[in-house]
């Protein structure tokens, strides 16, 4: 199942139809605007009222007695004096006010966390954009045709966000594209709620200005000084955090890999979702690194990896690591240490190429049948799924910065500060997000898995927090191979197999034991 910017029916209908209702009401707002403009002259036509009877005599006292009124003029005039089709309702500017902005919110809200739910994030940018749009074009007509507080300066958010989220859901910008446009939109953000602040201030008498406009334009004022910050403070950690291994070309985009230690067999260990290779350095590749050679990396789009053309599925994730291990000329057969997610790609890998793999350790690794036989995980992953849509926007005006500041200190100080500057970036929330959204296709393709014959296998269970139904999942994945070992860790959760050490110990203790099977020829032991 890949969730996907075209992977729901009606979608683009949907993203068109609210495109041809915003360009419809902004229609609505320049006519009015047009109509309401025809006012100007109202001195000029009071003028020429003043002098109609005297018109019509032909007074020659009349100062305006040359202002000769057509036809077309007085109705005109008559039809600005008093518009039939346009009541106007001094006391409503505030209820429009507010309902307007309610509506672009919900219609927003709704749109991202409905049909367009787990899209990409141009995809959730783009219709976002779009019902604020709507909100600012309803303002912009309602308050024209109805009030006598014409507000038609709200044409102008309502165009340049109909613009904006137009143009992402047509231009489809890539990573790279998004990390550009971080140094522009948030000056032109702050710009636009100043100017937004000065034109309420100068055209609207209403309550709704102090209890709504203005909170509503600081927050884009601290979204719009977040984002910058958020831009600056990733180009300063690229700048000042050191790249202790190298970027490989796989074809086209490079992959980052960093080995450590000597000896055989090379432990390869396989991130699971919102992990860059940097996860691995606290505890246990320095641990395993004293006994033979241990390398990590950064899938595509991770840590200091390029980002992949699309969103990868477990069979193009194999295929990367693949690719690199053989361009970067680390030599097989390995060791593959998957933890969480990881250990399903690790899986799909020696599927796909038995003859790499001499030995395998699933850390709390995520089962085949979880969306089955874990009666929890279905709910928990259509929640998650459309949320973790949102992740990359949120990075991206500093959000999981500011979460990651008051996470637990259990890794060390060097390797905490790279873990929390990686994590916090819009980049690794992308791949977060299409990765999830890929999971059920990559838990189908590991399932390709069947047997290890007696290439030796050791299963670690986080026991503290599993949900019904993880455990003997677990049991099963240890039934892959004829020598295999499972061990359960009750007193560890699921990120605690590599970021608590006592965990990571455990878990390191499991890579080595593997390690020793592999260059012995000699059968696990069960405990």
């Amino acid at each position: 199942m890949r969730i996907t910017a075209g992977g729901r029916d009606g979608s683009a209908a949907t993203s068109g139809s609210l495109v041809g209702a915003i360009f419809f009401l902004t229609q609505q707002a320049l006519h009015a605007l047009r109509r309401s403009g025809a006012h100007s002259i109202s001195g000029a036509l009071s003028r020429a009222a003043a002098c109609q009877n005297a018109e019509e005599a032909q007074v020659s006292a009349c100062p305006h007695r040359q202002y000769r009124l057509t036809s077309m003029d007085r109705k005109q005039r008559d039809h600005d004096m008093d518009p039939p089709d346009r009541p106007i309702r001094k006391g409503h500017v505030g209820l429009i006010v507010a309902g307007s902005m309610i509506t672009g919110f919900v219609v927003a809200l709704v749109l991202v966390i409905g049909p367009f739910g787990g899209a990409q994030e141009h995809v959730i940018m783009g219709t976002a954009l779009l019902g604020w749009a709507l909100g600012w074009a309803l303002l912009a007509v309602l308050s024209i045709r109805w009030t006598d507080q014409p507000q038609q300066w709200a044409v102008v958010p309502a165009a340049l966000m109909a613009l904006a989220g137009a143009s992402l859901l047509i231009f489809r910008p890539d990573a790279n594209a998004f990390n550009v446009l971080g140094w522009i939109w948030p000056p032109a953000l702050i710009a636009l709620a100043v100017w937004m602040t000065m034109q309420a201030r100068r055209h609207l008498r209403s309550l709704t200005r102090q209890l709504m406009l203005y909170p509503l334009f600081v927050a884009l004022v601290i979204a719009g000084v977040a984002g910058s910050y958020e831009t600056i403070q990733e180009q300063v950690d690229r700048s000042s955090i050191a790249m202790p291994g190298h970027l490989i070309d796989v074809g086209g985009r490079r992959l980052y890999v960093h080995c450590t230690g000597s000896g055989s067999p090379t432990v390869v260990l396989v991130s699971g979702l919102a992990e860059a290779s940097t996860y691995w350095g606290g505890w246990i590749a320095p641990a395993v690194a004293q006994s033979t050679t241990v390398c990590v990396y950064d899938r595509a789009g991770q840590g200091w990896s390029d980002p992949p053309v699309s969103p990868q599925d477990g069979v193009a994730v194999a295929t990367d690591l693949h690719t690199l291990l053989d361009h970067a000329q680390i030599s097989g057969p390995y060791v593959l240490v998957g933890h969480s997610t990881g250990g399903a790609y690790a899986r799909i890998f020696a599927a796909r190429y038995p003859d790499q793999v001499a030995g395998m350790v699933m850390l709390d690794s995520q089962p085949n049948e979880v969306f089955t036989d874990v009666p929890g995980f279905p709910s928990f992953y259509n929640m998650i799924r459309p949320a973790s849509a949102l992740f990359p926007s949120l990075a991206r005006v500093g959000v999981f910065r500011l979460i990651n500041q008051f996470s637990p200190d259990i890794l060390p100080a060097r390797t905490r500060d790279e873990e929390r500057a990686v994590t916090s970036t819009a980049s690794l929330n992308r791949i977060q997000r299409d990765e999830f959204a890929e999971l059920p296709t990559t838990l189908k393709e590991a399932a390709a898995l069947t047997t290890m014959g007696d290439r030796p296998l050791i299963v670690i269970t986080a026991a503290k927090g599993a949900q019904a139904g993880w455990l003997p999942l677990q049991d099963k994945l240890a039934g892959l191979s004829t020598n295999s070992a499972h061990r359960v860790l009750p007193d560890t959760d699921h990120p605690g197999v590599i970021d608590d050490r006592i965990g990571a110990a455990q878990a390191s203790q499991a890579i080595l034991d593997v390690v020793a099977s592999v260059r012995n020829g000699t059968p696990l032991t069960k405990s």
